[in-house]
């Protein structure tokens, strides 16, 4: 299989699933919107666009399956399976605050060998494939070269959905607060890890992740130069809940600072 025309298409296919979410975004009716979990919300947007990206792809890698966020198509693959979010940052669309994207990744056996996350109001398409190094709009992708916790500034996501860890998260945060240039909270992991991958943050923690939240980006992230692991420095990232992603240099420090939320993924 040549990734490299996978990619070219798969790019095409974020972007044009990404010019619907921008039409739709202009005549959207929240009434429209349907309650999942606390905080978890759902549009038709996220469904038809889901349906898009998947009709589009069964046609590029008919082999492949799928983990889908809305699961339109649940079907395993036995090398390859694309893990879609077709509107990664649900919330900040509803509310039109311009922070949501289109995500797609293609995993081969254990690993991410491409991703694709095009942000759909910077119209930013920030691609990788493995060995192939990371890019966003053809321009060459590289982490921060910040030198420590101490010069960085940090990405997360609040637990929307496991509240009873509040206290470890804001001890969390309080340390980042006296110990980093503070943290940040967007509101689409996706977009989070690409942010990493070109500098514009320097390092990412968040548990009770899904791996649609971040397949696309992982790739993203360690084409461009940087580090990805789950809480404890090892390699259960994917669909192990938790998340840490840095510019490489800032790695333990920051996987010292989120002790606290250690297993709170499950």
């Amino acid at each position: 299989m040549d990734l490299n025309n996978v990619l070219e298409e798969t790019i095409a296919v974020g972007r044009e699933v990404g010019a619907f979410i921008r039409k739709e975004r202009q005549v959207f009716d929240l009434r429209r919107v349907e309650i999942k979990g606390l905080n978890d919300m759902v549009s038709y947007v996220d469904k038809v666009a889901e349906q898009m990206i998947v009709d589009r792809l069964m046609k590029l890698l008919p082999e492949a399956g799928y983990i889908t966020e809305e699961g339109t198509n649940t079907t395993k693959g036995e090398v390859y399976n694309w893990i879609i979010d077709p509107l990664d940052g649900t919330t900040n669309f509803i509310h039109d605050l311009p922070f949501y994207c289109v995500s797609i990744g293609l995993q081969k056996n254990e690993e991410i060998v491409l991703g694709v996350v095009y942000d759909v109001t910077r119209s930013e398409c920030f691609y990788a494939i493995k060995d192939g190094g990371a890019y966003c709009n053809e321009t060459p992708l590289r982490v921060s070269g910040a030198p420590a916790l101490s010069s960085s500034l940090i990405a997360t996501g609040f637990p929307y959905d496991s509240l009873g860890q509040t206290d470890a998260f804001g001890e969390v945060l309080k340390s980042l607060t006296e110990n980093s240039h503070g943290f940040r909270r967007l509101g689409s992991a996706a977009l989070d890890l690409c942010y990493v991958a070109s500098g514009r943050v320097d390092g990412y923690f968040q548990h009770n992740l899904k791996p649609y939240d971040v397949a696309a980006g992982i790739i993203i992230v360690q084409e461009a130069g940087g580090k990805v692991s789950d809480f404890i420095g090892g390699n259960n990232f994917i669909f192990g809940g938790e998340m840490v992603a840095t510019n490489n240099v800032i790695h333990e420090e920051l996987l010292q600072e989120v002790k606290p939320l250690t297993g709170s993924a499950n």
